[in-house]
């Protein structure tokens, strides 16, 4: 397995809605692939952070400049 074949599954894996030979396949990747091991690992942080303090809207000010830097329209 390649790691860019983990990569369009990671939320689906951390959801549990992959088969469980794709699983296995991905955790055996995993404990030999570091980088993938910190991208699940970052992944699941972010989700449960997310889960726990839920969305904040950010301030229309905040959001114009940010738009502005990365050259995009809102």
């Amino acid at each position: 397995m390649l790691c860019s074949d983990t990569l369009g599954t990671l939320s689906e894996y951390l959801d549990g809605e992959l088969d469980e030979q794709f699983c296995a396949e991905i955790e055996r990747h995993m404990a030999e692939c570091g980088n993938c091991r910190i991208m699940v690992d970052t992944l699941r942080k972010t989700v449960s952070l997310y889960r726990v303090y839920g969305h904040e809207d950010v301030p229309a000010d905040a959001k114009e400049r940010l738009y502005a830097v990365l050259k995009l329209e809102a």
